[in-house]
């Protein structure tokens, strides 16, 4: 069966079981919360009649660490730890009372299996140099007279870290500054002044980095940046450390007497194991360097702390929330101000004097056969030139007056 994870076979024995596979009811699940329900089945393809005396499922999880002198089979660890998160037995058959045995016909047997993990206390899953965390479920079937087969399926669980909390949501800034040189022959000091926006960030996204570097030495110096993994093994009371780089940027060289500046350069989160700071005896931490290599002395550095989380920002959903209600809010004085509907703009005649307007406006000469307003009122004429447009800009004034052709104009620039 192509879902089938595991098998195994007795061969030449009476009562032969053909496979013995495990499958989980989702088999596209990557990974499993605490509070989650783990269910699947258990196959069981007979070649014939098996007697079989019981069929459990047994789900465990526990962290380990240990670390030795050598790495023969059997060799005792020089300092060893564990710690158990699960510990699930459940019993998927069994004979009836006063029958020690089920007869189990030939052919393909389902057995279906559910459980829930504990809502708390789990850890995140994860293989180290010296240690690990792993949960696994096996299905054990106990037959008389023939040892025990089993198959076994590795669980992976995470223990969710939202990024969302006030803690990791506050900006991190450091500052430092190095004398270049040895003894008397110093040549100058470099600072660097490094920032980023939150503590906390998932897998995937691009950490911004804010750096300010000054470069007063003598030397050709050279900014960087990178994410740090570093593993604590906690065994016997003594402790092993692997730090290792995960991620890195590279900035441009800075001559002697100058500065840079970065404006929010990005470093790409690869895909790694979250951070794991509720485990007593492994952690997992990240942190962010940004650093100046200086050619012929010790580096400067910066260690801004970080997290991986599993739950994304919502930065829209929270901060940018709160500051889109106070634009609205803000933005409410539109709606006391605008009319319903848009008025027409003004006429000429209401935006001009008098004298400007019988300048341009052209003599409208009665007829001579009317006497008066009888055939021709004075009114029509008004209205007509009222939805005439108004006339062409001009920098030259086509009819100025004797008083403006005689006040000289200056502009003081």
């Amino acid at each position: 069966m192509g879902g089938e994870a595991g098998s195994t076979a007795a061969a030449g024995l009476e009562g032969r079981v053909k496979s013995l596979g495990l499958v989980f009811e989702d088999e596209r699940k990557g990974c499993y919360a605490g509070g989650e329900t783990v269910a699947g089945l258990v196959l069981l393809e007979a070649a014939e009649p098996v007697a079989v005396r019981a069929l459990r499922l047994e789900a465990r999880g526990r962290a380990t660490a240990a670390w030795g002198p050598g790495s023969a089979v059997g060799a005792i660890p020089a300092a060893a730890s564990e710690v158990e998160y699960l510990d699930v037995r459940l019993s998927l058959r069994e004979p009836p009372a006063g029958e020690g045995i089920i007869l189990l016909q030939p052919g393909k047997h389902e057995f279906p299996f559910r459980f829930q993990l504990p809502s708390e206390s789990l850890v995140t899953s994860f293989t180290g140099k010296y240690g690990s965390i792993r949960y696994c479920v096996t299905a054990v079937l106990e037959r008389p007279r023939v040892p025990d087969q089993s198959v076994r399926r590795e669980l992976h669980v995470v223990s969710h870290v939202n990024v969302n909390t006030p803690a990791l949501l506050t900006p991190v800034l450091k500052t430092q500054e190095k004398m270049v040189g040895c003894w008397f022959f110093t040549s100058g000091p470099v600072s660097l002044s490094a920032k980023i926006e939150r503590k906390g960030y998932c897998n995937g996204e691009a950490i911004p980095i804010y750096a300010e570097i000054e470069n007063c030495s003598s030397r050709l110096i050279v900014p960087k940046a990178a994410i740090f993994q570093t593993q604590t093994y906690l065994a016997s009371g003594k402790t092993k450390t692997v730090r290792h780089m995960v991620a890195n940027v590279r900035g441009n060289h800075i001559a002697s007497g100058s500065t840079d500046t970065w404006n929010g350069k990005t470093l790409k989160i690869p895909p790694v194991t979250p951070s794991i700071l509720d485990c007593c005896i492994i952690r997992v931490d990240y942190s962010l360097a940004v650093y100046i290599h200086i050619p012929g002395a010790k580096k400067l550095m910066l260690e801004l702390p970080l997290v991986i989380g599993t739950v994304p920002y919502s930065g829209f959903g929270s901060r940018n929330s709160s500051v889109a209600s106070q634009f609205s809010m803000d933005m409410s004085w539109l709606t006391l101000t605008l009319p319903e509907q848009p008025e027409a703009p003004p006429n000429y005649a209401d935006v001009v004097s008098e004298e400007e307007f019988s300048r341009h406006v052209p003599p409208y000469p009665q007829p001579p056969d009317c006497q008066g307003d009888a055939c021709y009122p004075r009114f029509a004429c008004i209205q007509e030139f009222r939805f005439q447009p108004p006339p062409l800009y001009s920098e030259v004034d086509p009819h100025p007056s004797e008083a403006e052709e005689s006040q000289p104009v200056s502009f003081i620039l």
